[in-house]
C-alpha cells in the first residue's frame, strides 16, 4: 500500500513537472517597444498606516520617466500615523506637488472590502485611459510604468500585472517567500493565467495597469467590493467579460526582478499570518476543500519524505526520486531571490508551515477574525 502511494505521488509530480503549464519556470515580463503615442494614466495608491513605507516607495514613482500625461492619487485608508501628511511631504521635497493628489478613503460601505473601497474612490473618479494599482509598500524603476504601458498598448492587454520581488533577507523569508511564490504559480500557472483559452485567471495586487474602458466593462470595482483577494478577483471578471477588444478581456501577469517591496517579514510568525489572511478565503471559506487542500499538501510534500525513512526499499527510492524532483522544479524560483541551492531541499519544511497557516486561517475565520490586516477584520 505505502509503495503503491508513493508511486502515485511519483506520478503526480511527473504530471505537475510536465503537464502543468511550466509553472515552475519564471515567466519574466519582456523589454517593451516605445510607442508613438502615449496614453493617460492615472497611479492609486491604497495606503493603510504607511508612512513609515512611503519615504522608500513614494519618490520612485514620483520619478516616472512616463512620457504621457500621468498623476498619482493616494488614498489615506483611514490611516492613524499621518500617512497622508507623509506623502504630500514627500511630494514637495521632491518638487513634485503637482502630480500628487491625497484623498481620504470614506468610512467602508456594508458589503465592501476596505481596500477595494479605497481603490474604487480613486477609479471611479479618474478620467485617464489606465489606472496603475500599486501597493504603498512597491519601490518602482525610473521606467517602470513606460514598460507596463507599452507592453499593455502593443499586446493590447486589459490588465498587466506584475508580481514584484518580495523582500527576502530574514532567515523566515529566506525558508518561506520563494515557497510563497513558487506555491501561487502553483494554483495559478502563469502560462494558463495569460492563454485566453484558459479558464485559469491570476493577477498580483502590487502592480495591476487596467485598461479604464475594460474596467467600465465589468460594471467598475463594484464588481468585486467584497474581494478579499481582490487581484485574482479582478483578472477573473476581466478576462470573463471585460475586453475592449473582444467579449474577453486579455490579462498578463509575469514576474519581475526590478520593481520590489520593502515589506519586511522578519519572523516566521509574520509569514503565517499574511498567509492565514487569505488562505480560507481562496478555498471559498469550505471546510471540504480546506480537507481537501491538507491533504493534499501533505500527499505531495510529507509522504515522499516519510517513505524515505519509514517505507520500504522501494517506497523509499520513490521518496528520494520526488524530493530530488521537486528540488529540481523549485531551484529555479530559489535561485530568482539569489539564494544558493541548499535552499531548494527545504521546500517540505516550508510546505508544513503552510498547511499550518492554512489551518489557521480558517480558525480565525470560524473565530470571526478572517482577513486581519492592519487591525481591520475583513472576512467575518
Amino acid at each position: 500500500m505505502a509503495t503503491t502511494l508513493a508511486l502515485f505521488a511519483l506520478l503526480s509530480w511527473i504530471y505537475l513537472s510536465l503537464l502543468h503549464g511550466q509553472f515552475w519556470q519564471p515567466l519574466f515580463d519582456v523589454v517593451s517597444t516605445e510607442l508613438e503615442q502615449w496614453p493617460s494614466v492615472v497611479i492609486v495608491i491604497p495606503a493603510r498606516n504607511e508612512a513609515a513605507a512611503l519615504p522608500q516607495t513614494l519618490p520612485s514613482l514620483l520619478a516616472q520617466d512616463y512620457p504621457g500625461s500621468w498623476h498619482i492619487i493616494l488614498v489615506d485608508d483611514h490611516s492613524t500615523d499621518n500617512t497622508g501628511t507623509v506623502a504630500q511631504k514627500l511630494a514637495v521635497e521632491k518638487n513634485q506637488i503637482d502630480r500628487l493628489t491625497v484623498i481620504s478613503a470614506p468610512d467602508v460601505a456594508e458589503g465592501w472590502n476596505g481596500k477595494v473601497a479605497a481603490m474604487n474612490v480613486a477609479a471611479a473618479q479618474s478620467t485617464e485611459d489606465f489606472i496603475l494599482f500599486t501597493d504603498a509598500d512597491i519601490r518602482h524603476p525610473p521606467d517602470s510604468m513606460r514598460r507596463l504601458v507599452a507592453r499593455a498598448v502593443s499586446h493590447r492587454l486589459d490588465l498587466n500585472s506584475l508580481m514584484v520581488k518580495l523582500n527576502c533577507s530574514s532567515f523566515a523569508e529566506k525558508l518561506l517567500i520563494p515557497a510563497f511564490v513558487f506555491f501561487f504559480a502553483m494554483l495559478f500557472p502563469f502560462r494558463h493565467a495569460n492563454n485566453m483559452d484558459s479558464s485559469v485567471a491570476a493577477a498580483a495586487g502590487g502592480v495591476m495597469l487596467v485598461r479604464k474602458k475594460a474596467l467600465n466593462n465589468v460594471g467598475g470595482l463594484s464588481t468585486i467590493k467584497n474581494a478579499l483577494i481582490d487581484d485574482c478577483a479582478l483578472a477573473k471578471v476581466i478576462k470573463r467579460a471585460g475586453g475592449d477588444y473582444g467579449a474577453a478581456g486579455r490579462t498578463r501577469l509575469t514576474l519581475t526582478e526590478d520593481v520590489v517591496s520593502i515589506r519586511p517579514y522578519p519572523t516566521i510568525a509574520s509569514i503565517r499570518q499574511m498567509i492565514a489572511r487569505t488562505a480560507f478565503t481562496q478555498l471559498n471559506h469550505s471546510p471540504i476543500l480546506l480537507l481537501g487542500t491538507v491533504l493534499g499538501l501533505a500527499f505531495l510534500f510529507l509522504w515522499p519524505l516519510i517513505m524515505i525513512f519509514a517505507g520500504e526499499f522501494s517506497a523509499a527510492a520513490c521518496g528520494y526520486i520526488i524530493w530530488l524532483l521537486m528540488t529540481l522544479l523549485y531551484r529555479p524560483t530559489v535561485f530568482l531571490y539569489g539564494l544558493p541551492l541548499m535552499w531548494a531541499f527545504t521546500l517540505p519544511i516550508a510546505a508544513v508551515i503552510y498547511i499550518i497557516a492554512t489551518i489557521d486561517s480558517a480558525w480565525q475565520y470560524w473565530q470571526g477574525k478572517g482577513g486581519q490586516w492592519k487591525g481591520r477584520i475583513q472576512a467575518r
